[in-house]
């Protein structure tokens, strides 16, 4: 056991000085849109919630990637248009409704419109809004997170050790 942790400490003394990519995303609607309807995590996972954010938008608007990706569907899914991305790091993205710009395998970045805002969100209070979710991991098990609390824009906040 002792030489596990000798081990483990010459390995942190004698690394390399490394840069962690930020992973932080960007809003794919701009200007910041209006949450219209919050992230509700269902639990268990397999019950009713809510597994993403609502933002308003405006028919027609384009709807940008939130970060660094690749596209792996585009196209229509339970007669709606959908486009969603895989980030390093096993985060999934996906963006509806989105009448798509771009095609499967294609490398996207905070720069890029993935597609058009297309009206029709059910619930939606305004002309047009984009449900955006994201998840970490596979799809069978995915673990639902809010998006919002992934922006770049939207601080860290550290919970105390005690209390």
């Amino acid at each position: 056991m002792r030489v596990i942790a000798v081990v483990a400490a010459a390995v942190l003394v004698f690394a390399g000085v490394g840069r962690a990519e930020s992973g932080r995303l960007e809003w794919p609607l701009r200007p910041p849109p209006t949450v219209t309807r919050e992230f509700d995590a269902p639990s268990p996972d397999w019950q009713r919630g809510h597994r993403g954010v609502d933002l308003a938008g405006v028919p027609g608007q384009p709807v940008y990637a939130a970060g660094p990706a690749t596209v792996v569907f585009a196209g229509t899914l339970a007669g709606r248009p959908v486009v969603s991305l895989a980030h390093a790091g096993g985060l999934h993205t996906s963006y509806e409704p989105v009448e798509a710009l771009v095609q499967v395998g294609q490398l996207v970045d905070s720069s890029t419109a993935l597609g058009r805002l297309a009206p029709g969100h059910a619930g939606c209070p305004t002309a047009a809004c984009l449900h955006w979710g994201a998840m970490w991991g596979p799809a069978s098990r995915a673990d639902y997170v809010d998006p919002v609390g992934l922006l770049a824009s939207t601080p860290i906040r550290l919970k105390p050790l005690a209390g």
